[in-house]
């Protein structure tokens, strides 16, 4: 196999797990490990893998859609700071509901290899799952939105109400003291959904979103059970969090810093 060929091949392994071991990689491209090794090297040195102990995390761009092409370096190293606290919140043998937004998105990435139940209306993130042998993928009907790559409206709507799931995972593009919003009507409707059919609703919002408002309120802020944000969160905030009876998680600054992107796309 030629080298840029095997490359190649071992980011797409590593995308479509989120994480794979230096052993697996080289039993699967039938190359030892050290070859496997200078094979990173190469990746890190274009962003898009990162060499951790014990194997190999996917670090590149998002999907190609205008969702997540409006994202900024900035906000990127917030939300994937999110995601590693949010990803501890998740047991094993969960089923979780994630919407497709962009911090969501990458939680799934850090979720790929799990033993999890996955139901999702992205199909970015569904496409993460699709060649996991432990995670079981739901993947919800409806009107694609060419933005964003969900499925919105009352099939999705329909379809998610005869599910139940543990946890939902939700993002949102503004959260006041009124409640928590999102720019779309139809996808605020899917989420209200996903609210119901989840035991536990569980937000991940960075802190550029809280004081700001959007175009539909999906629900009061005592309405969800946990909020997961970066470290930027000001201490007013957090007590308005609190104060409405909602756990809040602050993922730790040391986090926000372990990867970075192959280009600056962040949301």
């Amino acid at each position: 196999m030629q080298a840029d060929v095997r490359r190649t091949r071992l980011l797409e392994l590593v995308r479509a797990r989120g994480f794979a071991s230096l052993p697996e990689l080289a039993q699967e491209l039938e190359v030892s490990e050290s070859t496997v090794r200078r094979d990173v090297e190469q990746l890190e040195e274009a962003g898009s893998a990162r060499r951790t102990h014990g194997g190999v995390f996917y670090t590149g761009p998002s999907p190609n859609l205008p969702h997540f092409e409006l994202r900024h370096e900035m906000q990127w190293s917030k939300k994937r700071q999110i995601a590693r606290a949010a990803a501890q919140l998740i047991e094993d043998g969960d089923t979780v509901i994630l919407d497709g937004g962009s911090t969501t998105y990458e939680l799934a990435q850090m979720l790929v290899g799990r033993t999890l139940q996955i139901v999702t209306n992205s199909l970015p993130v569904a496409n993460l799952f699709m060649a996991s042998n432990t995670t079981e993928l739901i993947l919800l009907g409806g009107y694609v939105h060419s933005a964003t790559g969900v499925s919105l409206g009352p099939y999705a709507n329909e379809m998610i109400a005869r599910l139940s799931a543990r946890r939902a995972v939700l993002s949102v593009a503004g959260i006041t003291e009124q409640g928590l919003y999102n720019s779309n009507l139809l996808l605020v409707e899917t989420e209200r959904a996903m609210m119901k059919a989840g035991g536990e609703v569980i937000i991940v919002a960075d802190s550029t979103k809280f004081g700001r408002q959007s175009l539909a309120q999906m629900c009061e802020l005592s309405e969800v059970d946990k909020l997961v944000v970066d470290h930027e969160i000001s201490e007013s905030w957090q007590q308005k969090v609190r104060d409405a009876n909602v756990e809040l998680i602050v993922a730790p600054a040391e986090l926000a810093i372990m990867d970075r992107p192959m280009s600056h796309k962040a949301s």
